[in-house]
């Protein structure tokens, strides 16, 4: 019997997204699971504050454009479906757990730099995915300080 049936990976387009692709991978092999695969891009008025008097509009479209292509092309490096692949606009935590619970997904898989001190305190996406899911959360730690 498998564990798992339907496999949410949430991809950033860090050069560690392929280890987290990899290992979310290999679960849903192990347990015949469905997998899907999920970017999502911030809005920049998040990531630079609201006070900037800007139009973002076209660098934002810019951004998602360029992350479809990148998602496009890590699905097709393991051979996964268009419906299964999604790049969204939104806050990444909210967005992920959506897609989870709209998608009947029993395991998301999401990468973890392993942060301590400071940046441990103030927390990361992982660990707001972790703490608002409603099913199991794999973190696959990446980065160069593994251990």
């Amino acid at each position: 019997m498998s564990l798992y049936k339907h496999i949410l990976v949430a991809i950033d387009l860090s050069d560690e997204a392929d280890e987290v692709l990899d290992k979310a991978k290999s679960i849903a092999e192990k347990n015949q699971a469905r997998l899907t695969m999920v970017h999502v891009v911030e809005p920049l008025s998040v990531a630079y504050g609201s006070d900037i008097p800007l139009d973002l509009t076209t660098l934002q479209d810019e951004i998602t454009e360029q992350a479809r292509e990148r998602i496009a092309r890590l699905a097709d490096s393991i051979h996964l479906k268009k419906g299964e692949q999604h790049v969204v606009y939104g806050r990444p935590e909210r967005e992920v757990h959506r897609i989870a619970e709209e998608s009947d997904v029993d395991l998301i898989v999401v990468g973890s730099h392993g942060r301590h001190g400071l940046a441990l305190i103030l927390g990361s996406t992982s660990t707001s995915i972790l703490h608002g899911a409603n099913c199991d959360v794999l973190a696959v730690r990446v980065g160069k300080n593994q251990s």
